[in-house]
């Protein structure tokens, strides 16, 4: 019998090492590679760049950035309590995106979720920091989950000219998602300094990948595309700022797109907007702010702050709905924002994910979001 219950335990326990094995089997592809061990080309970019130092980069702002003020035990802690507060409180209502083609001398914008949107401007189509997995996360077993639907199957997009990523963080860059659209698309992919060294390992060829520092450019389709400054990190394990990270500004011939990426306000806003501004569209992050982290994630009010510096005639929020990533409740970030950008005359959309806005004739915000239950109370 004693023998009976050592098998029983030793079975038991290669049960649960074989099935802890099965669900990180992908986590090593997952995290990427190491850009200076990459190759010597790379390298050398990376470390002529004014950003980069003992070898990794930083933030050259005038004052220190912080990454984190508490304690991740206590945020997590934090995370569990009132958690129905960082869910909708009924389904999102999601809209299939138009498929006609895209108006050839105007701006039109598609936010499928969180930051993943996609750009026509001038009949050509930019896709940005597109995630189609079920959670920004090493592991598909654990980590946030979707609150909606992706609006389109990634076999549903049409054809775009270009895939644009920010940085490095799970929730911008999804190795299953760029697998996809190497296969399916043809576009070229443009980061910052380093991610080029993630995208060869997850088998995009070298000739479709376009690595900038700021303030460096490169056209594409006929669009001029600017790497330009935030105020961030990256990282996708332990180590942090192996990678660049950044904004970007792109350019038609009468038309201009900012997209913010992941960022911290900053004084940078008004020289990117003097630079390469006034911009037709602002696509600026208002979600997953913390006092915790106040320097690299932006909040509503700083949102509208900075589509002021950058001279931005519409501005279209993300970074929000999609994924619980920090202990505001799930609405807010939103409210917030309807009220700071009434007050300070700024206009702005709302959309439903899948809904797209055309810049020549905007719909009023309607609220969407507070029709799916019960209201809320909004934090300060």
């Amino acid at each position: 019998m004693a023998g009976l219950r050592t098998l029983r335990r030793v079975l038991t326990g290669g049960s649960v090492l074989a099935a802890a094995a099965w669900a990180l089997r992908g986590v090593p592809a997952e995290l990427g590679a190491r850009p200076l061990t990459s190759g010597p080309g790379r390298a050398e970019r990376m470390r002529r760049s004014p950003r980069f130092r003992d070898g990794v980069f930083f933030n050259p702002m005038p004052e220190p950035v912080t990454l984190m003020t508490a304690p991740p035990v206590g945020v997590l802690a934090e995370l569990f309590r009132d958690r129905h507060l960082r869910r909708p409180p009924g389904p999102v209502p999601v809209r299939v995106p138009p498929s006609d083609p895209p108006p050839a001398s105007g701006l039109r914008a598609i936010w499928y979720g969180h930051a993943s949107t996609l750009v026509e401007i001038e009949g050509r189509r930019v896709l940005f920091d597109p995630v189609w997995s079920r959670r920004p996360s090493p592991s598909q077993l654990v980590g946030p989950v979707r609150h909606h639907p992706v609006p389109v199957p990634l076999a549903g997009l049409p054809r775009v000219d270009a895939v644009v990523i920010s940085h490095d963080h799970y929730d911008h860059l999804d190795q299953a998602t760029v697998r996809a659209l190497t296969r399916s698309q043809e576009a070229p992919f443009l980061v910052p300094l380093g991610i080029g060294a993630h995208l060869e390992r997850w088998g995009v060829p070298a000739h479709r990948v376009v690595e900038l520092d700021w303030d460096e450019e490169a056209e594409v389709a006929g669009l001029r595309f600017t790497a330009t400054a935030a105020r961030h990190f990256s990282g996708r394990a332990f180590t942090r700022n192996e990678t660049l990270w950044g904004s970007w500004a792109v350019a038609g011939a009468t038309k201009r797109v900012f997209y913010a990426g992941d960022s911290g306000y900053f004084e940078g806003y008004r020289g990117i907007g003097a630079a390469h501004g006034p911009f037709d569209l602002t696509i600026m992050p208002i979600g997953a702010y913390s006092p915790s982290w106040p320097d690299v994630h932006m909040t509503p009010e700083e949102a509208v702050n900075a589509t002021l510096d950058l001279g931005g005639k519409l501005m279209l929020p993300v970074h929000w709905a999609t994924f619980t990533l920090a202990t505001h409740p799930w609405a807010e970030p939103v409210d917030r924002l309807w009220r700071e950008a009434k007050a300070r005359d700024v206009p702005f959309v709302v959309p439903r994910p899948g809904q797209a806005v055309d810049t020549a004739a905007v719909p009023a915000p309607d609220g969407w979001w507070e029709m799916l239950g019960a209201p809320r109370t909004v934090g300060t």
